[in-house]
C-alpha cells in the first residue's frame, strides 16, 4: 500500500492485478505542495501490456506537469493517448487555501467525497475513454471541509455503499482493509485511492 501524510491530506492507494497478467493495466499518481494535493487515476483499456502502456503514459504526464490547470492536464493525458491503448482517466486537484477540490473525469472511474456533515459527493464522469480523439471535458468544483474524505477507484473494485463506509471519524487505514477484505477481485486490474483532508 503507497502512503501520503502531511498537515493537509492523509492518503493510501491499493492496487491489485489481474490474475494471470504481470502487468496492471492501473496506474495512478499523487503528490502533495504547499499549495495543493493532486492525485489521478488512470486505467488502460483491457489488462496487460498495452493497458499498462496506456495508463503509465498518463501518469508520467501528470507527473511532469501537475502544476497546470485539471483542463489541461486532461488535455495533456488526452494527447498522450494517441495511437496507444486508450484509458480511463480521473484528475482532480485539491487546493488548501481556497477549500476546493477540482475534478475531471472521462471512463468509468468513480469518485466520492464526503464531508463531516454528512454531505457525499458524487459527480457523473464523462463516458467513454482518452485516446487522443477530440474529447469534451466537464470540469467541475467542489469545496470540502475539514476531516472530508475522498474515494476513488477503477472498475476493479464494486464498492457499494460508500456513504456508510466513510461517515464518522473511522481512521483511513480501517476503511481501507474494510475494502480490501470485502471487495477482493482478482478478476480485474483494481485500483482504489482513500484520503482524508485535513
Amino acid at each position: 500500500m503507497t502512503t501520503l501524510i502531511n498537515n493537509n491530506v492523509h492518503v493510501l492507494a491499493h492496487q491489485t492485478i489481474k490474475k494471470g497478467k504481470l502487468l496492471c493495466g492501473d496506474s495512478y499518481f499523487f503528490t502533495s505542495t504547499d499549495q495543493y494535493f493532486i492525485c489521478v487515476l488512470a486505467d488502460g483499456l483491457g489488462s496487460g501490456e498495452f493497458a499498462n502502456e496506456a495508463s503509465v503514459a498518463v501518469i508520467n504526464v501528470i507527473e511532469e506537469f501537475h502544476g497546470a490547470p485539471v483542463e489541461e492536464l486532461m488535455e495533456l493525458c488526452n494527447k498522450v493517448l494517441v495511437k496507444k491503448r486508450g484509458a480511463a482517466v480521473c484528475v482532480f486537484k485539491v487546493d488548501y487555501e481556497s477549500k476546493n477540490v477540482i475534478y475531471s473525469s472521462v471512463g468509468n472511474i468513480r469518485f466520492f467525497l464526503y464531508s463531516p456533515t454528512g454531505k457525499l459527493t458524487y459527480p457523473l464522469p464523462v463516458t467513454g475513454y482518452l485516446s487522443g480523439r477530440p474529447q469534451t471535458y466537464h470540469t467541475q468544483c467542489f469545496t470540502y471541509e475539514a476531516n472530508s474524505k475522498f474515494l476513488v477507484f477503477s472498475d476493479g473494485f464494486n464498492i457499494q455503499g460508500v456513504k456508510a463506509l466513510l461517515k464518522g471519524y473511522i481512521p483511513i487505514e480501517t476503511i481501507a482493509d474494510t475494502i480490501i477484505t470485502k471487495y477482493k477481485n482478482n478478476d480485474d486490474d483494481s485500483t482504489f485511492i482513500l484520503g482524508s483532508l485535513l
